[in-house]
C-alpha cells in the first residue's frame, strides 16, 4: 500500500482542526454562560483581571479562557499592553443575543449529540429510531436558539413577502398553522407582526409546547394558540397559510403531512416549507453546511423519522427535487423556490 504523505498530512491537519473546534465549542459555551463575552462587549481593550472583575469570575481561569479565544480567532489580543478586546464583529457572533449570527447556544446541539451517543450506537446497530423527546434536553433548546434569530431577521422582512399574496392576507387577517412549531419562536414572530391574524402552533413534543406558551406569555401576544397534535391530524380550519419550519424532513410520513395540509388549506391557501439548504446531489453538498446537516441528520432527523416507522426518511439534506416530488404527489400543482439562504430553502406550495 502506497501512502501519499502530502494527502496524509492534510487529512491529519483537518482532523486536528476538528478536534480543536470541538474543544473550542466548550469554551464558547462557557463564555456565554459565564457572561464573559457580555463583559467584554463594547469595552475596548481589557486586561484579564478586568474581564474577571466584570464577569465576577476567577482571574486565572479567565486568563486561560481568553488565551483559548485568541488562539481560535474569537478575541483580539494586544501584545504591547497584554490586553484582550472583543471587536464589533466578534460581539455580533458571541455577545449580542439578538444578532442573526449569534452562535454560542447552538453548541448545545453537539453537546446533546455526545450525551446521546449510546442511543445513536444502538440505533445504527438495530435500525430502530430515536424520537425527538428521547434526546438530551439540550437538543430542543439548542435547535430553537440556532434558528430563532435567523427567523427574527428574515421571516417577516424577506420570506413571507416572497410568497404570492401572503403578506397582504396576513395584514388583513388570516388563519395560520405552524406545524412542528417547537418552542414557538416562528409562530410568535409572525403573531407579533400581524396582530389581525390568528395563529396556531402544533407539535407532538409536550415540553416544547410548554416552553412555547411561556414564550408567548412573555411576548404579550394573544392571537396565538399552541396545541399538541400530529402533522397529519391537527384540526382543519381553512388555513390561509400553513408553515413547516425546518420540520417536514424530520417526519416519518411527510407525504401524509402534506396531504393533510392540502386538505386543511382555505381556497387559494399557501404552504411554506422552510427546509435546511441542500442541493439535490451529494457531490453538490460537500461543504461545511452540508457536513453539519448530514451529521445532525444521522442522529436526529433520520432517527426521529424512523421512530415514526417512516416511509419517507428524507433527512436534513433532502433537496428541492425530492421535496417537490412529494408535494406534487400530495396534491400540490405549484411548487417553487421563493428564497434561499446559506442555511435554508424557503419553498412555496399551492394547490
Amino acid at each position: 500500500m502506497n501512502i501519499d504523505s502530502a494527502k496524509l498530512e492534510a487529512l491529519v491537519n483537518t482532523a486536528i482542526s476538528d478536534i480543536s473546534a470541538g474543544y473550542g465549542g466548550v469554551m464558547i459555551s462557557l463564555g456565554h454562560k459565564l457572561g464573559l463575552y457580555r463583559a467584554m462587549e463594547g469595552a475596548g481593550p481589557l486586561s484579564s483581571a478586568e474581564v474577571a472583575r466584570r464577569s465576577e469570575c476567577a482571574e486565572r481561569y479567565v486568563r486561560e479562557w481568553l488565551n483559548s479565544q485568541v488562539a481560535g480567532g474569537y478575541v483580539a489580543y494586544h501584545p504591547s499592553s497584554e490586553t484582550y478586546e472583543l471587536t464589533p464583529e466578534q460581539a455580533m457572533v458571541l455577545a449580542d443575543e439578538t444578532s442573526p449570527v449569534f452562535i454560542p447556544t447552538a453548541w448545545q446541539v453537539p453537546a446533546s449529540m455526545w450525551a446521546d451517543e449510546d442511543k445513536a450506537v444502538n440505533a445504527f446497530r438495530t435500525g430502530k429510531g430515536i424520537a425527538w423527546g428521547e434526546h438530551d434536553e439540550r437538543l430542543a433548546c439548542g435547535v430553537a436558539s440556532f434558528y430563532r434569530n435567523g427567523y427574527q431577521a428574515s421571516l417577516v422582512q424577506d420570506w413571507l413577502p416572497a410568497l404570492e399574496g401572503v403578506t397582504e392576507k396576513l395584514k388583513k387577517g388570516a388563519r395560520v398553522a405552524d406545524i412542528g412549531c417547537g418552542h414557538g419562536h416562528s409562530t410568535i414572530i409572525m403573531s407579533k407582526a400581524f396582530p389581525n391574524s390568528q395563529f396556531w402552533g402544533f407539535d407532538v413534543h409536550a415540553p416544547s409546547l410548554e416552553e412555547a406558551r411561556r414564550h408567548a406569555e412573555r411576548a404579550g401576544v394573544t392571537n396565538v394558540t399552541f396545541e399538541e397534535a400530529k402533522a397529519s391530524t391537527y384540526p382543519s380550519r381553512g388555513y390561509d397559510l400553513i408553515c413547516f419550519f425546518d420540520a417536514l424532513h424530520d417526519m416519518g410520513h411527510p407525504d401524509k403531512a402534506l396531504r393533510h395540509a392540502a386538505d386543511a388549506l382555505a381556497p387559494e391557501g399557501t404552504v411554506m416549507l422552510v427546509e435546511p439548504f441542500a442541493n439535490d446531489r451529494v457531490e453538490e453538498n460537500i461543504n461545511p453546511v452540508g457536513r453539519l446537516y448530514y451529521a445532525a441528520s444521522s442522529t436526529i432527523c433520520c432517527a426521529h423519522a424512523i421512530s415514526e416507522n417512516g416511509t419517507h426518511v428524507l433527512g436534513a439534506q433532502a433537496g428541492q427535487g425530492r421535496l417537490a416530488s412529494i408535494a406534487h404527489a400530495s396534491g400540490f400543482t405549484k411548487f417553487r423556490r421563493a428564497v434561499q439562504t446559506p442555511f435554508n430553502l424557503v419553498l412555496e406550495a399551492r394547490r
